[in-house]
């Protein structure tokens, strides 16, 4: 096997990790640099390939609620105002880590090279997770009660049960849960998520919320990514983030309806333990390297 066989293949096992991490609040990223740096793939220092791979998670989103997303933008532009306020949620939400991110990209960046914070953000952000599955305010009522591809019954805090439901405010809310997620091992995901639960949204719609801000949070990073570092990048490089993108999207492609089910009957318990357990693994390894 080739030096550049073995490359492309650690790059699909990478795009695999991402697509199957993206959308569970576990941290992608933090799941990426360790597995970077555990296999030793050759990533460039600007991590590109880490953050660029994350789209292709996002590209499976936008094709599995391709009829959403079309309904989304056909109304806006049509001027259904339900639509166009739905459209005016995820702007709010996406606009404070837009303007945030870009102040603070390099310092971002900078902490992408130290594994001691993952192991404060996974095991923090595990114990939040648990402190709000514990309140009974979020617990659910009758966890078996599926319908709808696992529509359950609502908690009693939640005031927001459909994404044309949610409010300005909440939406800002979770937009600024977002910013939290620019730390690695904080979670994307799991940041909107629990965000979105605080605010009063229910759960499954908070997840479903998160994966709409996801398109134009990932599309802008990737873009302003490419931007500022694509034309250091060589030919095999390139070539592994190809790779690695399309990994993702297909890994992602057989997660993300599987999320929507899980959480519509379970809570995020698992997820929270998962995450304290790496972390104390990662300070571990930290330790014994």
């Amino acid at each position: 096997m080739t030096d550049y066989t073995l490359y492309l293949l650690k790059a699909t096992l990478l795009g695999i990790i991402e697509g199957f991490t993206e959308f569970i609040p576990v941290s992608s990223t933090a799941h990426l640099l360790l597995l970077v740096e555990w296999i030793s793939f050759p990533s460039d220092s600007n991590k590109v390939f880490e953050v660029v791979i994350q789209f292709g998670s996002i590209l499976a989103v936008i094709w599995l609620f391709r009829e959403r997303v079309w309904q989304l933008v056909k109304g806006t532009f049509s001027g259904d105002r339900t639509e166009m306020m739905f459209a005016r949620n995820l702007i709010i939400a996406f606009l404070p880590a837009a303007v945030i991110g870009a102040l603070t990209i390099q310092f971002i960046k900078s902490l992408f090279h130290n594994p001691l914070i993952f192991v404060f953000t996974l095991v923090i952000g595990g114990f939040i997770m648990l402190w709000v599955e514990r309140k009974p305010a979020y617990a659910k009522q009758n966890p078996g009660a599926a319908i709808d591809e696992g529509l359950t019954a609502t908690s009693e805090r939640a005031t927001s049960y459909t994404l044309e439901e949610i409010t300005w405010k909440q939406a800002l809310v979770v937009g600024f849960a977002q910013c939290i997620a620019m730390v690695p091992g904080t979670s994307r995901s799991g940041a909107t998520i629990v965000g979105g639960m605080l605010a009063g949204i229910h759960r499954k719609t908070a997840t479903e919320f998160s994966f709409f801000l996801a398109m134009p949070t990932m599309l802008a990073a990737t873009v302003y990514d490419l931007y500022r570092n694509g034309g250091a990048l060589s030919s095999d490089q390139t070539w592994g983030i190809a790779v690695g993108f399309i990994a993702a999207f297909f890994s992602a492609l057989f997660l993300v309806k599987a999320v929507l089910r899980f959480v519509s009957k379970h809570t995020y318990r698992p997820f929270a333990w998962y995450r304290i357990a790496l972390g104390i693994c990662v300070l571990i390894w930290l330790y014994a390297r």
